[in-house]
């Protein structure tokens, strides 16, 4: 009988390239973010490096465009930035040098704001590339999620947190899975939050509805939603002569300093405790909360205050708010100091028609919508020139009526 032949021992399995484990780790949050953006995604910034403190003051542009509050609604925020011609039918920038202030509320009211985030995120690397800027605030929602303060969250938007804690499970898995073991904890952590929140209950350190506790993971100051969305983002911003905040800028915000308040708004986002919110984001006076310049009757605005604000502050002419829905669309109040941009747009906040302004030059102002694209007055200053022309109008025909009486006497 032949002897058997033993079979070739077998090749030794080639060993992964050195950087594998960074190309595996792109591929693997690529696939991740492509999940959560419904679309192309932005590359994912280094997760070591911190933010850059937000900016505060930048000098006038050609087109300064404003944006209000979008909670939520992804596609009627596709709609104001198409009005303003700021992307295609592709959402790829065409703004060219144009810069973009969204004055904050992402969060709330609306089921997309995870896309939403992605979104801008998107747009943002894209402006930048072409010369121009988007820059989001932060406003009240954005504060009340951090501090785990859910009360006006949809039960779609909630449901997207708990597929987002599904899908970094399975990131952090895959990353585990590749030899990095510096993700290793961020896994248990994500798992333990699973088994928590889908137990009997029992642990009172965190919700105990899965989607409520993904939320809070993401969400907290450090979470990752909060660490790579919003504390990069600045409360107040002045770009040439206009100033910009979500509710308003007193004097008392003034005092304590401007710079003070996006810096320490971000380092609460990044490293402190939910419940220990800063005072200047919490109140009727918060600058994210402050309706003192938006009333519907503009003449119970607090224009003195504003006049003392932006004497205040070395270039300032006017402050753009968003916070209170304006049914009559935007205006402006205070002799054109204050101009009021929350126009309701969200579905679940007003759903009204998509509205931006447009400063041009740092000088010219226009109301942009989809039926009319130039409106070169604010709103209240329209208003004022309608009055005058009525006017105008009876004391011709006054004039004319007394001319006719003579004649016929």
């Amino acid at each position: 009988m032949w002897p058997r032949e033993s079979a070739p021992p077998s090749p030794e399995p080639a060993a992964c390239p050195a950087d594998f484990q960074q190309i595996w780790h792109s591929f693997v949050h690529a696939f991740t973010d492509v999940l959560h953006a419904r679309g192309p995604a932005a590359p994912r910034p280094p997760e070591a490096a911190p933010p850059p403190p937000p900016p505060l003051v930048l000098p006038a542009v050609p087109r300064l465009v404003a944006v209000g509050d979008l909670h939520g609604d992804l596609a009627k925020a596709r709609r104001a930035f198409r009005l303003a011609g700021l992307i295609d039918e592709q959402d790829r920038w065409t703004g060219g040098t144009t810069t973009v202030v969204q004055v904050g509320d992402l969060l709330d009211r609306g089921d997309a704001e995870i896309p939403l985030l992605y979104w801008l995120e998107r747009l943002r690397r894209q402006a930048a590339v072409a010369g121009g800027a988007l820059h989001v605030l932060n406003g009240n929602h954005e504060s009340m999620n951090v501090a785990g303060q859910y009360r006006y969250v949809t039960r779609g938007a909630m449901h997207s947190f708990k597929e987002w804690l599904h899908s970094h499970t399975l990131e952090a898995a895959l990353k585990v899975r590749c030899g990095c073991t510096a993700s290793a904890a961020g896994l248990r952590e994500l798992l333990q939050t699973r088994r928590e929140a889908e137990g009997d209950g029992a642990h009172q350190e965190r919700p105990a509805h899965t989607a409520a506790a993904a939320r809070t993971t993401a969400l907290r100051p450090g979470g990752e939603v909060t660490r790579r969305f919003l504390a990069p983002n600045p409360v107040v911003l002045q770009v040439g002569s206009t100033l910009f905040a979500h509710g308003g800028v007193l004097l008392r915000h003034v005092d304590y300093g401007l710079e003070r308040i996006n810096r320490e708004t971000q380092e609460w986002m990044l490293h402190g405790r939910a419940e220990a919110k800063p005072q200047f984001l919490s109140g009727r006076e918060a600058i994210v909360w402050s309706r003192h310049y938006s009333a519907h009757d503009a003449a119970r605005c607090d224009c003195d205050q504003l006049a003392a604000v932006l004497a205040r502050l070395p270039g300032a002419e006017r402050l753009v708010v968003g916070h209170t829905i304006q049914e009559a669309g935007i205006n402006s109040a205070c002799n054109g100091k204050v101009l009021r941009i929350d126009v309701g747009l969200s579905r679940g906040c007003g759903d009204g028609d998509p509205e931006v302004l447009e400063i041009l030059h740092d000088r010219t102002v226009r109301r942009l919508s989809e039926v009319q694209q130039e409106n070169a007055a604010p709103a209240e200053q329209a208003t004022e020139a309608a009055t005058a022309g009525k006017k105008a109008d009876a004391a011709v025909a006054a004039a004319a009526g007394a001319l006719r009486s003579r004649q016929s006497a």
